[in-house]
């Protein structure tokens, strides 16, 4: 008993300094999936020894204790927690556990993406918002009707002719990726911290003192239940029907959801949601899986801490907590060196880790980042994951910090550091990493599109020394490629035939493959479409690339720059050499061509191609990609799950077309 006792007290002490951190301070030190664990032995510990068992217990409450900064607010109803599961077996044991209760199967479960935001209520009074505030504990909250306030996708007053008397809606403030990114990159501008995922940002921002601060970064908010209903001439009996009346009232409800007949239809859309996952505006860590009907939710009903008819389906976390071992070194297309932090490998969101990018060493001083650390690292969506926060508790004596290079790791030769881009670059024109990246970036999909020149090619070709510039590709033939292991007879007809369809690209591909500091694919097609030929963009002064629309002077600068450059002088006379295609098709009002002048505006996923596809063609039909929505918008192009985009479309009497109807405009 004494060493059970022992090991409980040191579990709720560890349990309670990681709650601190997250609720309190906006600090984690470790991962949800870890918490979790530690959450579950603790559960089974106590559960093993029940006359241990105390009220102060982390797994007798719900979260952390409130902010001593706002107010207090008592929930009438308590904000419970869910349960959370990490595997299909999981979630068929929460099946059988319903079967087992209700005595037959349940009539359905909604499903829906789990958030990865901040838990909030929302109380009305007779149709007009009155207060917010946090989950806190589960029992007492914090104020946040200031800030609350200034979330758009908050109605200040329920529409509808006869809104309930009383509602208190509950759901997740959240921040969309965009807008993360928006205000970590204003952040860094500003030599402050940035915030460690968008789930902190959102909750450091519902406690600003200043509402207009809380305004500036756009949080959004999704409704997902209520904990108090009355006065509503409507009845729900179940959950998806509330949804539904969430829409009419005002509010915003997450679009990945679906009503599913048994745990198979669950399972299912599981899976599909994961392939999904990632292309979400938002970041969702998983589904929440709810009996539908209210009147089984009531005979299931639930524990102190989590309702017995809910379950949250959650991936891996993309978080963890891993060790140091060493700082490399990857070097750019462009001679950047780039340091990579060698980890003690870690499972992360369904993969091992054992390297994560550490960026450059602005970043490396910001974080305060040594070898041996331990660290916490982060995968969203990224094949290289990042390092985001140093566990300074863990740190002792042993650590040693990272030293920029001296000389480049690939060709040894001189490094120089560009103060102004806070980097460390290769000097040397002829560094073989340099020129491997280089054509990669020149062969790929948005670049020249040689279908079979990759990463493996590209290094035999440079290793061999048959590859000194993208020039070179040009040049080869079928000896070149037959004299490597990695080619039989039918791989090199097909590279070689691929080399030779390269040749009648468009201008804006050459430019985008050439690498040009500044100059995105955008960039690249505006450049093309403005000067037409290679030579006069070449030879375009700074104050002629201004003329340009959306280039600034900081773009001319880079281009021209670029163009001066003897080395790029001289590949840019192999490739015509080489009978490279140096024009853009003639585009803009007067081309011919009926799409000429237009603009398009993309939302939703289209099924037949990618986003970045459709801009393209639209591009090479003589008409202009935009990302925002205008009075000037020629037709807002709606794929699967489209966004506010085409709801403003309809506002401003901006012509619709659905996928086929854009097909069919396409030709």
């Amino acid at each position: 008993m004494a060493s059970a006792r022992s090991l409980i007290e040191s579990l709720r002490k560890e349990l309670r300094e990681h709650e601190h951190r997250y609720y309190v301070l906006d600090d984690p030190a470790i991962s949800d999936e870890e918490y979790d664990l530690l959450l579950e032995r603790l559960r089974a510990l106590e559960e093993e020894n029940p006359s241990l068992i105390t009220p102060d217990s982390p797994t007798r409450r719900v979260g952390g204790t409130p902010s001593v900064d706002f107010a207090p607010v008592e929930h009438a109803v308590p904000m419970l927690s869910l349960d959370n599961s990490y595997d299909e077996g999981d979630i068929r044991a929460f099946d059988e556990r319903v079967r087992k209760a209700l005595g037959r199967p349940p009539s359905a479960y909604a499903v829906e993406a789990k958030i990865d935001g901040v838990s909030a209520s929302l109380l009305y009074e007779e149709g007009r918002l009155r207060r917010a505030a946090t989950r806190g504990d589960g029992k007492v909250g914090e104020d946040i009707t200031a800030n609350a306030r200034t979330l758009r996708s908050i109605p200040l007053a329920l529409r509808g002719a006869r809104p309930p008397r009383l509602l208190e809606v509950r759901g997740e403030a959240y921040l969309a990726k965009a807008d993360f990114e928006r205000i970590n990159t204003g952040l860094k501008a500003s030599g402050s911290e940035p915030f460690v995922n968008p789930r902190n940002c959102a909750a450091g921002s519902l406690r600003q003192k200043d509402p207009r601060i809380a305004a500036a970064r756009r949080l959004r908010f999704f409704a997902h239940s209520f904990g108090r209903l009355e006065g509503e001439s409507r009845s729900f009996s179940t959950h998806s029907e509330f949804l539904e009346a969430c829409l009419l009232w005002g509010f915003a409800v997450t679009r990945e959801r679906r009503l599913c007949p048994d745990i198979g239809a669950v399972l299912s859309f599981y899976r599909e949601f994961r392939e999904e996952q990632e292309s979400l505006p938002y970041e969702a860590d998983g589904l929440v899986v709810k009996v539908d009907p209210y009147a089984e939710q009531r005979v299931l009903g639930a524990t102190a801490k989590s309702p017995r008819w809910a379950i949250a389906f959650k991936y891996p976390g993309r978080q963890a907590t891993t060790r140091i071992r060493s700082v490399a070194f990857s070097v750019g297309r462009t001679g950047t060196i780039t340091p990579v932090a060698e980890l003690e490998p870690v499972f992360l969101a369904g993969v091992t880790i054992s390297s994560a990018s550490l960026h450059n060493f602005a970043e490396i001083e910001r974080l305060g980042v040594r070898i041996g650390d331990t660290v916490v690292i982060e995968r969203a969506g990224e094949v290289i994951p990042k390092v985001v926060k140093v566990v300074l508790s863990k740190r002792q004596d042993s650590q040693t910090p990272v030293r920029p290079p001296t000389q480049c790791p690939s060709c040894l030769g001189p490094v120089e550091k560009e103060e102004a881009f806070v980097a460390y670059r290769c000097v040397n024109p002829s560094c073989p990493a340099q020129l491997k990246r280089a054509l990669l970036h020149f062969a790929s999909r948005d670049g020249m599109d040689i279908e079979g020149l990759g990463s493996a090619v590209v290094e035999a070709l440079v290793d061999s020394g048959r590859l000194k510039d993208a020039s070179g590709i040009f040049g080869l033939n079928r000896e070149d490629l037959l004299a490597l292991p990695l080619f039989a007879e039918k791989r090199a007809e097909n590279l070689l035939a691929a080399i030779a369809a390269a040749k009648a690209r468009p201008l804006s591909r050459l430019l985008y493959g050439l690498g040009i500091p500044q100059v995105g694919e955008r960039t690249a097609g505006d450049l093309a479409a403005h000067f037409r030929t290679l030579a006069r963009v070449g030879s375009a002064s700074e104050e002629e690339l201004t003329l340009v629309p959306e280039v600034g002077p900081t773009v001319a600068g880079a281009v021209a720059g670029f163009f001066r450059h003897p080395q790029v002088r001289g590949l840019l006379k192999k490739l015509e050499e080489a009978e490279i295609n140096t024009l853009e098709p003639e585009r803009g009002p007067g081309a011919g061509t009926p799409l000429a002048g237009k603009t398009f505006v993309f939302t939703g996923e289209l099924e037949s191609m990618s986003r970045e596809d459709a801009e393209r063609k639209v591009r090479e039909l003589g008409a202009k990609a935009s990302s925002s929505v205008s009075k000037k918008t020629s037709f807002v192009v709606v794929g699967r799950e489209p966004g506010s985009k085409a709801r403003k479309a309809a506002q401003l009497g901006v012509s619709v077309l659905d996928e086929s109807g854009f097909l069919k405009l396409i030709g």
